[in-house]
């Protein structure tokens, strides 16, 4: 590993072109690079009080303003992307990512400021990003020279990010994207397939280049999310093997599973915990989050999605008020919409990991800072029923039903959709808005047979003082609020008592509304099915409904919509016989389809259906079903997609 630090990961690599074993260093300590070993981990208290934490998801790829992905978009020709890069910076055959990078100034960042005004909010942890799919790396490196500190802003972005935060109290943890780089970033190397420059090769095919780049993938290792390539694996141990040793974080994130899910990415981890092992008198204090089932090794996270239950292990969801990246087309979320994804995550045992998108030079829009204030006014009101908390025995109960998974998070809660915590003997009950008519009723505290179960003795509003008056029946617990609203986001109950124990509350129908985008996604685990056969299977890895042949079974859901309009319906399916007829109905409006023939059961198509007009705002049905006993073939439904028409 010395000589490392004269030579560079990519060279030393581009020479070593076959290995007989990956060199894999550990830091000295409990752990080593097998799951076994992981076994003996346990998520630290810090992790679980914490509850919320912020990240700074940027970099170069903020410059354009045109969002996530940027630098692998620009060179696929089509794109919003592509076409912007063209128009602004020129074609990339000659003007690529490496012209971009440069440009990256950070010239108004003020690091201490911003954690301040995070720490303020409510962050109790914060992340930095420490190199995106871009192959940049934001912190001082000596393997790499495509780092800020030679490159861009010429600052140790990481190393200022943790100085800010170890000033205020708060852990610090890095993000890696690096694993996925080295496949992800290969469209570089093509060229337009039309135009005046087809076939002229973009710069990434330039070998003079390939530090940043990479140099050609083999052909059987260009679509998969993480490389084959041992030289690409070890180069990545070596790098964010540098980045973990010489900043020691307190919390490593990696944008997908296990890192190539074997002994490379499992030692990465080991060393981790090792090293905060060794710096915390032999215990590892030490996070490791990555997209993948734990069974107590780390803890999974969800990307812009949640549990769907209350997890026995910790776990965090990752997203974002906006793009990943600075967005000049997209709209912030809501405060709303921050809080009720932070309560509700509290209660299923996990942490809210939320990136606050940054300008490319270091600032914060406007609204943002608004948000952030107002956020700080509600953790300081409702802040004790979420810090240092854990689940209850049940998660809430409520009118919207979620499903837990990735890329699930947008859902419209009210007050009727409640959230519980406990600390110590004591019970949060948090509704996701004002009760109306100031009444808060709780049905999982209902009173039962037994009197010793659920006996309430004292109940209280966070943020007002004295006690609340309050009835309980067979119906449930019912709680007379003060006059005053406090708040139209929330409203927290402290409740004392003994034999707390949940009423079994029914489970309501899912409610799908818009996505950040305005679209309507109508997922197989979402549905409610009708008929004894059809039910919800997995095929090829996805959720979808199967086992449906009898053209007298269908699937329905519920939706609303605050914006009446016309929608293009789109349909992901797999059919292995095809030509299929099926109805589709949405509020009142019928379309005809048949589903197109797949190469199998879990070979899925995603077709256009046609366009419904949802004629008024509010609640609707999406109904699917069989167009006549005659014309029915048996198919596979993974989702049914809405996108609102635009003028």
């Amino acid at each position: 590993m010395k000589k490392l630090t004269i030579i560079s990961t990519f060279a030393l690599l581009t020479i070593q072109t076959t290995r007989a074993a990956l060199d894999l260093p550990v830091a000295t300590g409990p752990f080593v690079g097998t799951r076994d070993s992981l076994t003996n981990y346990s998520c630290p208290d810090w992790f679980r009080d914490a509850k919320f934490g912020i990240w700074a998801h940027w970099g170069p790829q903020a410059v354009p303003m045109e969002g996530d992905w940027y630098a692998r978009k620009m060179y696929q020709q089509g794109t919003p992307q592509y076409k912007h890069h063209l128009e602004t910076y020129g074609h990339p055959s000659t003007n690529g990512w490496k012209d971009v990078i440069p440009l990256w100034k950070a010239e108004k960042w003020e690091p201490e400021k911003l954690i301040e005004l995070y720490k303020k909010a409510g962050a109790k942890y914060f992340v930095s990003m420490g190199t995106h799919h871009d192959d940049f790396f934001l912190w001082n490196s000596k393997l790499h020279k495509w780092n800020s500190v030679q490159v861009g802003p010429h600052r140790d972005v990481v190393g200022e990010w943790q100085a800010a935060a170890k000033k205020n109290g708060l852990p610090f943890g890095v993000s890696e994207h690096l694993g996925a780089s080295f496949s992800w970033f290969q469209d570089s190397h093509k060229s337009d397939k039309s135009g005046p420059l087809a076939g002229v090769p973009y710069d990434g095919a330039n070998s003079n280049n390939w530090d940043l780049y990479h140099f050609p993938a083999a052909s059987d290792d260009k679509s998969s999310w993480y490389t084959k390539d041992p030289r690409w694996q070890q180069q990545w141990y070596y790098e964010i093997k540098e980045l973990v040793d010489n900043y020691h974080p307190d919390l490593l994130y990696s944008d997908g599973p296990v890192v190539f899910g074997n002994e490379v990415g499992l030692s990465q981890i080991a060393n981790l915990y090792n090293l905060s092992a060794a710096d915390h008198g032999g215990k590892s204090e030490a996070i490791y989050n990555c997209k993948e089932p734990s069974n107590g090794r780390w803890v999974q996270d969800y990307e812009r999605g949640v549990g769907g239950g209350i997890s026995p292990d910790p776990w965090q969801t990752d997203t974002s008020i906006g793009d990943w990246f600075y967005n000049k087309h997209w709209k912030y979320q809501p405060l709303s919409w921050t809080v009720h994804m932070l309560v509700d995550i509290t209660s299923k045992n996990g942490n809210l990991l939320l990136n606050v998108v940054l300008r490319p030079d270091g600032t914060l829009d406007p609204e943002v800072e608004t948000m952030l204030r107002q956020l700080a006014d509600w953790t300081a009101l409702n802040g004790e029923a979420i810090y240092g908390t854990r689940p209850w025995l049940t998660y809430g109960e409520g009118e919207v039903k979620v499903k837990g998974g990735a890329f699930k998070e947008d859902f419209k809660y009210s007050a009727k959709d409640i959230r519980f915590t406990t600390k110590g003997s004591t019970l949060y009950a948090i509704a996701l808005g004002w009760p109306e008519e100031n009444k808060f009723i709780i049905r999982s505290l209902a009173a039962t047979g037994d009197t010793a179960q659920n006996k309430i003795e004292k109940v209280e509003l966070l943020g007002h003082a004295g006690e609340l008056k309050f009835s309980q029946t067979t119906n449930g617990l019912a709680v007379e609020l003060p006059g005053e609203k406090l708040s139209d986001l929330t409203c927290s109950l402290r409740i004392a008592g003994s034999g707390f124990k949940p009423v079994p509350v029914p489970v309501l129908p899912a409610v799908i509304t818009p996505d950040s985008r305005g679209r309507l996604i109508f997922g197989a685990d979402d549905a409610t099915l009708h008929g004894e056969e059809i039910k919800v299977e997995e095929h090829g890895g996805k959720p979808n409904i199967g086992y449906w042949d009898k053209p007298d079974e269908w699937a329905s859901w519920s939706a609303h919509i605050d914006q009446p309009g016309k929608y293009l319906v789109s349909a992901t399916i797999a059919s292995a016989n095809g030509d299929g007829e099926f109805l589709l109905e949405a509020a009142g409006d019928k379309l005809s389809a048949k589903a197109p023939q797949t190469a199998g059961w879990d070979k899925f198509a995603t077709t256009d259906i046609g366009t419904v007009e949802i004629k008024s705002a509010g609640n609707f049905t999406v109904n699917i079903r069989a167009k006549d006993a005659a014309s029915w073939k048996p198919l596979n439904v993974v989702s049914l997609r809405f996108t609102l028409e635009t003028k």
